[in-house]
């Protein structure tokens, strides 16, 4: 019998989230023709996998997370056909294609809301989604205090077609992503056609978007006293929105599915949950495959939270017989060469607000450490779209611009998620960086794009570019994905050094220079580092 080969557990995956990545045919928005010219530079970087962000028929109003048709490309990036051809030039360089899947709620356009709002109180079609009478004498108060993660309530009042008003349903997110009740039959075998349909396309996995939310507790009660769904409430506990325990039968049923076709296809969550050995429920051997390990990615800058969040991680998903997934940065995440210079938050959570500062030469040392830190433990790692270029998070957009609809359900308070999207630079001479030929783009690109261009870094051996290829051939090399992690002694607290497999990171988080041991230095995240290791610096060294 041939052995499965679990290619997840060491690969490094890299996020294209399509519509800023190419641009092939010149409207401004990136596609697969385009995504298909550029996938040699991701090969040549030296990544196993590439996750595409939505692309499916969808309004776009929150940057296709609001699924119209799970099993079509909207004209915006091309069409099935070109998919395939995506597929078949990703086979040809040997990139497995991990897709995106977002089974919490529909596009308020799909073709199951227009019928459900068109239904009657209680019927087949208003089950698959979360439809409830109001409070108040004539129900025009929401069912509960929930508010959206986008800001405002996270229930909207249907009108009926008389034009009174009728009942409420739910969305976690905008008003246009009706949340899909994960209880209805009807929506488990749709997914499970979902799924298939993208395997026979020859798929190797599908990241599942807010993976924890699908099932809601029983009678979906109120939630403190300001119904924040985000916040955490006394002793620890989540929102009733969120890691309901039933949840988990929905996985080991699309596990059960994904065998059907192959041992090797995988499933991957996004779901925020802390601490570790809480995550580590959703990699058990029945359920799924990967989870991102967001309290690593918002871990703070410093020693001790370091060493404490990888021990964490290592220990629970080591017990699930899982490896750890690795991430600094997604689509949702302000940048990690912006992020890291910014003081620590309180809990943990970065707001983007208008008049934020970054400090661009601190965030950019700290980010090149950064890299060598997660590129070096053992498990799986991604890689944003972007980040392998140092770029920042822009914070300056024409609010015209805009489409995150965080910035407009808050009249701009927050900023949203814009500033991790603008289209990445290719070329520095070229119109929009080479992004587009008619230099079209959905945003503006900043000035400082074109320095950190793609061909401009090409070959500089001090370029963030060369940096992110030479630690992937670096750890490909030494298996660092599929090693072990012994931790060595220091003689400061500001400074952590651990060995996986023949290699020994060292990372200084102190103002005061380090004494490099022994040793032949194989990586490091500045150049000139050689006996002494700096503010904010990592090495690798072999004995």
């Amino acid at each position: 019998m041939t052995a499965v080969h679990e290619w997840w557990r060491d690969a490094v995956i890299y996020q294209i989230y399509p519509r800023s990545f190419a641009d092939g045919n010149g409207d401004g928005i990136g596609d697969f023709s385009g995504i298909i010219h550029r996938l040699p530079a991701l090969r040549e970087l030296g990544v196993d996998a590439i996750w595409f962000s939505p692309f499916y028929v969808s309004p776009q109003n929150d940057a296709g997370y609001d699924v119209a048709d799970y099993c079509d490309i909207d004209p915006l990036f091309g069409t099935l056909d070109d998919f395939d051809a995506m597929m078949a030039e990703a086979n040809r360089l040997g990139l497995r294609v991990i897709v995106d899947v977002v089974p919490n709620h529909t596009s308020s356009e799909h073709v199951w809301f227009r019928a459900a709002l068109a239904a009657a109180p209680g019927s087949a079609e208003r089950e698959r989604y979360i439809f409830r009478n109001g409070k108040g004498e004539n129900g025009e108060l929401p069912p509960n205090n929930w508010k959206s993660m986008f800001g405002g309530p996270a229930w909207t009042r249907t009108i009926n077609d008389d034009g009174t008003s009728g009942q409420w349903y739910l969305h976690l997110f905008d008003t246009s992503q009706p949340d899909l009740n994960w209880e209805n039959n009807d929506v488990l075998e749709y997914f499970d056609d979902v799924f298939r349909f993208w395997m026979k396309r020859g798929v190797s996995g599908f990241r599942i978007d807010v993976a924890h939310a699908l099932r809601k507790q029983a009678g979906l009660p109120d939630w403190g006293d300001d119904g924040e769904i985000k916040n955490i409430g006394p002793g620890g506990t989540v929102a009733p929105a969120w890691e309901q325990p039933e949840t988990h039968d929905i996985f080991r049923r699309w596990l059960r599915v994904l065998r059907e076709h192959s041992d090797e296809t995988m499933l991957c969550a996004e779901a925020w949950v802390n601490p570790p050995s809480e995550l580590a429920k959703w990699v058990r051997p029945d359920e799924m495959q990967q989870a991102f390990n967001f309290v690593y990615c918002y871990a703070e800058w410093a020693p001790a939270p370091q060493r404490t969040v990888i021990d964490q991680s290592l220990d629970a998903f080591g017990a699930v017989g899982a490896a750890s997934t690795w991430v600094l940065s997604n689509h949702d995440i302000i940048r990690a060469a912006s992020r890291l210079s910014l003081p620590y938050p309180e809990g943990g959570a970065y707001d983007l607000i208008p008049g934020l500062v970054f400090d661009e030469a601190l965030g950019r040392r700290r980010a090149r450490a950064a890299a060598m830190v997660m590129l070096s433990l053992p498990g799986a790692a991604y890689i944003y779209q972007g980040e392998e270029l140092g770029l920042p998070e822009v914070i300056d957009i024409n609010p015209l611009e805009r489409q995150d609809p965080t910035f407009a359900r808050t009249n701009g308070e927050r900023l949203g998620r814009d500033g991790c999207r603008v289209q990445i630079p290719w070329e520095q001479d070229k119109p929009a960086y080479g992004f587009s030929e008619t230099g079209k783009s959905w945003i503006t690109q900043p000035a400082i794009f074109g320095k950190l261009a793609r061909d401009a870094q090409q070959g500089d051996a001090t370029s963030f570019l060369e940096h992110y290829r030479h630690l992937l051939s670096v750890r490909r090399q030494h298996g660092l994905g599929a090693g072990s992690l012994t931790w060595n002694a220091t003689a400061r607290d500001d400074v952590l050094s651990y060995t996986v497999n023949d290699v020994t990171v060292i990372v200084n988080f102190g103002t005061e220079p380090y004494a490099i041991p022994a040793g032949e230095i194989i990586a490091a995240s500045a150049s000139g580092i050689s006996s002494q290791l700096g503010t904010d610096q990592a090495v690798w060294i072999v004995a």
